[in-house]
């Protein structure tokens, strides 16, 4: 049987399309790959310029104080076989110093604050998106108006206030006047309320046909709905409060005695005197401190980054 030469155009046809289409999917494959390569290059070139700073004060804590061994400036490899682990030791025993203490301020005022944030973020976050009053949106535009301003412009004025209210004298005071700026985070409030919003208005016409008032909703469904957002907002407001520095030093400018872990690490050149060897100590032992200060940090973001990422990506899904 003859095949006519239509047929035969036909087929080199087809067969030239299928050539030009297995070529254009090899193609398509290679720039892929290089897109990955390229991506992942520039994501690892990040992380390496993020994890410099972290790796050069490891590296100036394990360091000697004397001239011989201190190579800050020469050295960006650990000498293994010359690690001054006392330095870890050391920084415990710095005359005033005293780490003990500055952690029980750093967690008095840490779980205070993040336990009056969690109450008013909850409950101000409930009555923008559950209870109807006069000017509710209104309210609320102002309140996220506030996150375009600096906090620290506030500083001056929230310490003449503290002042004029006799905050700055007396332990409890000290802790009153660190916590009570910054227990109202716009923030934290915009994120429940975008959580809150999704959880359909059913459930709320429910919890009120079978008796629940207001107080028992909030409670017993939109709380452990939303619990991903909460356990976040928990998280990051322990961070943000273990880091703060600007307001606590402002706070307890004449009374070091009440000061945060991260004013005293910021101050502890006040510690020291001289130069020299002196210096150099105040440099390594300053570092060590850090790392002893950032571990607990470190930890709570490797066994908690899921709630975090979860209770960010829960507040950005609409329905």
């Amino acid at each position: 049987m003859k095949v006519s030469s239509l047929d035969q155009n036909t087929r080199l046809v087809i067969v030239s399309k299928s050539k030009n289409l297995n070529e254009g999917k090899k193609l398509d494959k290679v720039l892929k790959i290089i897109g990955l390569i390229f991506v992942y290059a520039l994501l690892i070139a990040f992380a390496l310029f993020c994890l410099l700073p972290f790796y050069w004060m490891i590296l100036t804590s394990l360091k000697y104080q004397d001239a011989e061994h201190y190579q800050i400036g020469n050295s960006f490899f650990i000498p293994f076989d010359e690690i001054a682990w006392s330095n870890y030791v050391k920084v415990f025993q710095v005359d005033g110093f005293d780490i003990p203490n500055l952690l029980i301020n750093t967690l008095t005022v840490v779980i205070i604050s993040t336990v009056g944030t969690f109450f008013i973020t909850v409950f101000a976050s409930f009555a923008f998106t559950r209870l109807q009053f006069k000017g509710r949106d209104a309210v609320f535009f102002i309140f996220l108006a506030t996150m375009m301003i600096p906090s620290e412009l506030f500083v001056t004025s929230n310490f003449i206030t503290m002042y004029r209210l006799n905050l700055l004298d007396g332990r409890w005071q000290i802790y009153f006047a660190t916590m009570a700026p910054f227990l109202v985070n716009v923030f934290y409030i915009y994120l429940l309320n975008e959580n809150f919003k999704q959880i359909p208005n059913e459930l709320y016409l429910a919890a009120k046909v079978d008796g629940k008032n207001d107080w028992q909703y909030l409670w017993k469904v939109m709380v452990p709905i939303a619990s991903p957002t909460l356990i976040t907002i928990i998280i990051l407001k322990v961070i943000s409060g273990w880091n703060a520095y600007a307001w606590p030093k402002a706070v307890v400018l004449n009374d070091p005695t009440y000061a945060q872990i991260t004013v005293a690490l910021r101050d502890f050149a006040n510690f020291f005197v001289g130069n020299g060897s002196e210096r150099r100590e105040l440099v390594t032992l300053q570092m060590a401190a850090t790392v002893i200060v950032t571990i607990p940090l470190l930890l709570i973001f490797i066994f908690f980054r899921k709630y975090i990422m979860r209770g960010v990506g829960r507040a950005g899904i609409k329905g």
